[in-house]
């Protein structure tokens, strides 16, 4: 275990972002690609790509538009002098890491890498594209107190996944962790962390003291921690602050971080102390907050800042969700069912 002092702030790589479809040199052969997103609150992602040889190893991306993929093509040519690209990792199956995937594989012949938790879940969702919404996905948003306005648009929604990605390869190469990976003559050691996705993959380089992070670990923002109609009864936040403390011993306190928003970054063990510290926080004040009894909508004051919206609500109910099956899980929390066939949650 890395047992550094904790620095008091993070140290950025720059102070200025690269503008969009920018390509940046972060140490030799490591490479930082800022994209921008058409999505509200989210702006921007970060990919790289690694030189391997005579050749590149692409990890994430971006999203499965033709924004990206013109982006792309220009990097291909320009930064990567029209060589080979033999591999393609994406860190979790969320499209604007994925969604150019199976677009770039095909394009070079090359295998696809990610955990098979993150594979198995992105090919899922994706055939969802063009159904009905499910009946238990109704029913989800009815317990967590959404209206009957707002089920509509759930319906109506419903299916926008596949749209945003191109078809992942119908095969790909299983990593896992711990596991190295080799790139230019270095490992990568696969870190896979759980909350945010299934099972997202990080990867780190001791050699260089590099780690790339995805959405494990961002500098500015919380990443989602939600749960969904697939899964009504998980509990992923406590998988979120595990994996938090799990990366604290993985990884060194000066770390340069490569996020996938945000700039890179050093302070890793800064940053995860104060993620875990704001959920465990929220986690007290819903706690005090639901003395009476209260819907999983109703609790949004105490988690967000940001308004909830059409946009975004979905993600916010189920943070929400989130945050009280965690309380359940460790015994703080009760839930019952009222005369309008939804949760009503009341602290222990």
């Amino acid at each position: 275990m890395h047992t550094q002092p904790q620095k008091s702030r993070l140290e950025f790589f720059t102070d200025t972002a690269p503008a969009a479809g920018e390509v940046t040199e972060i140490v030799d052969g490591v490479y930082w690609l800022r994209m921008s997103l058409p999505m509200e609150g989210l702006d921007h992602i970060n990919l790289y790509f690694l030189r391997d040889g005579d050749e590149f190893v692409v990890v994430d991306t971006g999203l499965g538009w033709h924004v990206a993929m013109d982006i792309w093509r220009q990097v291909f040519k320009d930064s990567m002098n029209g060589a080979h690209v033999n591999r393609v990792i994406c860190t979790h199956l969320h499209p604007d890491h994925a969604g150019l995937a199976g677009w770039m594989c095909r394009k070079f012949g090359a295998p696809l890498l990610m955990t098979m938790g993150e594979y198995f879940l992105c090919r899922l969702m994706a055939a969802d594209t063009g159904n009905p919404a499910p009946e238990e996905g109704v029913a989800f948003y009815k317990r967590a107190g959404f209206t009957d306005e707002q089920i509509e648009l759930y319906k109506t929604k419903f299916g926008g996944f596949g749209k945003a990605i191109s078809p992942l390869p119908d095969g790909y190469q299983r990593i896992r962790d711990g596991q190295l990976i080799e790139i230019n003559q270095r490992d990568w050691r696969v870190i896979v962390g759980s909350g945010h996705s299934p099972e997202h993959a990080c990867l780190y380089s001791g050699a260089l003291n590099i780690m790339i992070s995805g959405d494990q670990l961002l500098p500015n923002i919380s990443s989602n921690v939600s749960v969904w109609p697939t899964e009504p009864e998980g509990n992923p936040l406590e998988d979120w602050i595990s994996s938090c403390h799990k990366l604290k011993s993985e990884v060194p306190e000066d770390t340069l971080v490569l996020p996938a928003h945000g700039i890179p970054f050093r302070g890793a063990h800064h940053r995860l102390s104060k993620l875990i510290k704001h959920h465990e926080l929220a986690l007290e004040r819903l706690h005090k907050y639901c003395l009476e009894p209260k819907l999983s909508t109703e609790v949004y004051p105490v988690l967000f800042r940001r308004a909830i919206n059409d946009g975004n609500r979905s993600m916010a109910v189920g943070e929400s969700i989130a945050h009280l099956n965690c309380l359940r899980a460790r015994g703080l929390m009760q839930r019952k069912l009222n005369e309008a066939g939804q949760y009503l949650y009341r602290s222990t």
